[in-house]
């Protein structure tokens, strides 16, 4: 039996180390699944279309391959575009395969038929629809290639119902449609011939190559070294006030991130990380700081920007001193240059520039005592600060408290996926990523509504690993379906849920900067009871007495195979105080 389009896309798949493919099932994309599953491909379907985007997104961070995810057309696809924008934004190399209607019928009024190219070129590296049965193979090819290579992204490939079944049962389907097996008179005849040859070309036609837009210039082809590794060298042994921001950009496209890891600690520089590149150096490191990061930027006098954005984060590089020499390395020449220009740019995978400069100069640099000791110094008073107020005696659970006793208790193979605001910023003071490739946020995008997704991607990357979901009231209500996502599929992340009935973030600023807390409000509502529902595992914690026996518990539960919700009511602190999230 001649393959269909399913199958070919199945096969390509699985070729290219794909193993597993996220959906909403949908009649449009039926034969994908399909061909997917009879190539060995775990088919993980969901209950919202974003979420398989989002969990294609986690496989693709963690992994260094391309996260793959399928959805049917019209409203399928149009569910994924938050997911892929936030795709697009952390630089994560995703391919969606959406659904469309039959070729012949195209623009007619079929069932869910858009130009969901034109919805989706803005926000992907690629869009592009397919429109013969020999041209999926090398345009599925070359979508995987393009979402990897440069700055990484998702491509969109739209692969229309009559591509996908077998060449006899689309002539069945479009000759029962049009009536043609019928025909009587002469139109008829002519409509039935026109669609033999429609078809026929559709089946046969040879494949021209498609020429995809250049989005961005490409970084140049990799040499044995960059030209400017030997001139930061230099800088780096001249320097008394050296400082390295490493971001997500510096992991992307890397199945091994330890030799970069190791690359990094050679260097001995004082290091803050951002993003993905959470956990780079283990959960505890001699050169790692996780605090007063503005204040250390403020007073070097050489840094190194290693695949992190000039963005907000930054103060769009205004937080870096303007005497300091400013090293920036990026596979981005325009995100390089973006609000600040670096004395030295370096275009290049930031993890491969890590590398070579650790060849040149590692073991060779430092001490940096009084530096050390400065910085220490205040990360230890911050430490002993954030102590503190989590001894402050409140009648509900103290997070601060509740943080603390989670980063003990959290396994030393733990992946933390975070989806939320107030909540989660806390928890990002005090938790800390056991190993490289375990902490997985939005991105820049900042957006809420990924947890689900994220932690089901990340429990079937790492099975059998402790995966913890860290949501706040308001955005775990974007994915708590995915609970049972995650107990049809054998998955049992413990998602924590901090509830203060409120938009805490937005909160923190609307109120006294407006004087009211209009839209902000929320229930104090029963999300373990809600977990149940959808068959997993709900607690309540709601007294501080009873913080370790409820994580135990949930360890448990977890360690059993099923998923646990902690529904955690906690109090309003003054820990974030100030904050702006605008």
């Amino acid at each position: 039996m001649a393959r269909d389009g399913g199958a070919i896309v199945g096969e390509i798949l699985a070729s290219r180390g794909i193993r597993h493919l996220f959906t909403l099932c949908g009649g449009h994309i039926s034969p994908i699944l399909v061909g997917a599953e009879e190539n060995g491909i775990k088919i993980v379907d969901v209950r919202d279309e974003g979420n398989a985007v989002f969990a294609a997104d986690a496989v693709a961070r963690m992994t260094g391959r391309p996260g793959a995810a399928a959805v049917t057309a019209g409203p399928g696809v149009t569910n994924t575009v938050t997911a892929l924008k936030n795709a697009q934004m952390a630089q994560s190399p995703v391919i969606l395969f959406g659904g469309a209607a039959a070729t012949l019928l195209k623009g007619r009024g079929s069932l869910q038929d858009i130009d969901q190219i034109s919805v989706l070129e803005s926000i992907t590296k690629w869009a592009v629809a397919v429109k013969k049965v020999r041209s999926i193979g090398p345009t599925v090819e070359k979508a995987l290639d393009i979402a990897q290579e440069g700055v990484p992204g998702p491509v969109f490939v739209e692969l229309p119902i009559d591509l996908l079944y077998s060449e006899e049962m689309v002539r069945e389907m479009f000759m029962k449609e049009v009536g043609g097996q019928t025909a009587k008179n002469l139109g008829g005849k002519a409509l039935e011939l026109y669609m033999r040859g429609h078809l026929y070309r559709q089946f046969n036609q040879p494949h021209v190559s498609i020429v995809p837009p250049l989005r961005e210039s490409l970084p140049p082809k990799p040499t044995d070294r960059s030209p400017h590794t030997n001139k930061v060298a230099s800088l780096l042994e001249k320097a008394e006030r050296p400082a390295l921001v490493i971001g997500s950009q510096a992991l992307v496209n890397s199945s091994n991130v330890q030799p970069i890891a190791d690359a990094v600690q050679a260097l001995g520089i004082p290091t803050w990380l951002g993003g993905m590149a959470r956990g780079l150096l283990g959960r505890h490191s001699n050169i790692q700081f996780r605090h007063k990061r503005s204040a250390a930027l403020k007073e070097a006098d050489v840094v190194i920007v290693a695949g992190f954005p000039f963005d907000f984060r930054l103060g769009y590089g205004r937080a870096i001193s303007s005497r300091a020499t400013l090293i920036a390395a990026n596979l981005s020449a325009s995100e390089m240059r973006k609000n600040r220009r670096p004395e030295i740019p370096v275009h290049m995978h930031a993890g491969e520039f890590l590398r070579d400069l650790s060849a040149v100069a590692g073991g060779k640099l430092g001490p940096w005592s009084t530096w050390f000791d400065k910085l220490r110094g205040r990360e230890a008073a911050r430490d002993a600060e954030i102590t503190e107020q989590a001894t402050a005696q409140t009648e509900l659970v103290n997070p601060l408290q509740l943080f603390q006793r989670i980063e003990e208790k959290m396994s030393d193979d733990a992946i933390l996926v975070v989806d939320g605001g107030d909540f989660v910023a806390t928890a990002s003071y005090i938790l800390r990523p056991r190993k490289p490739l375990s902490w997985l946020d939005p991105g820049v995008f900042g957006t809420l509504g990924v947890g689900g997704g994220f932690a089901v991607g990340a429990s079937l990357v790492r099975p059998g690993k402790e995966v913890w979901l860290i949501y706040g009231d308001g955005s775990c209500a974007y994915s708590i379906a995915e609970m049972d996502t995650c107990v049809r599929h054998g998955l049992a992340p413990i998602a924590v849920i901090g509830t203060d009935g409120s938009w805490a973030q937005i909160a923190r600023e609307q109120v006294p900067m407006l004087g009211t807390d209009v839209g902000t409000v929320l229930r104090r509502s029963a999300y373990h009871e809600v977990a149940q529902g959808y068959g997993a595992a709900g607690l309540l914690l709601d007294d501080p007495a009873r913080i370790d026996a409820v994580l135990d518990e949930a360890k448990a539960i977890a360690a059993s195979g099923k998923p646990v919700v902690i529904n955690v009511h906690i109090a309003k602190t003054e820990f974030r105080k100030g904050s702006i999230s605008m």
